[in-house]
């Protein structure tokens, strides 16, 4: 299954100091066992069509084997501490869980 988080920053945390914080700890996630693969990314800079949505600042796109996984996930250490460290930097957050 995949699991898809969109994140919306605040602005006191969208410059390069803040970024390079957030980006290295999204990163320290992929080090969690559950986890078989994904990246994060930031919007393409695409031509603008009106389907496009580019609002967000990150994405962060992540596998795993099956919902097994996905729910260990949730439940690591690791992932609570990037939550707990990191939500009140967030001014949005979406997650599309696709099977």
């Amino acid at each position: 299954m995949d699991h898809h988080v969109y994140f919306w920053l605040k602005e006191e945390y969208r410059n390069p100091g803040s970024r390079a914080i957030f980006e290295h700890r999204l990163s320290e996630l992929f080090q969690i066992r559950w986890v078989t693969g994904g990246r994060w990314a930031v919007p393409a800079e695409v031509e603008e069509r009106g389907v496009v949505d580019q609002s967000w600042h990150y994405a962060l796109t992540m596998e795993f084997a099956n919902i097994e996984g996905h729910d260990a996930y949730q439940n690591d250490e690791i992932h609570h501490e990037f939550v707990s460290t990191f939500q009140d930097w967030w001014e949005k957050v979406i997650v599309h869980d696709l099977a």
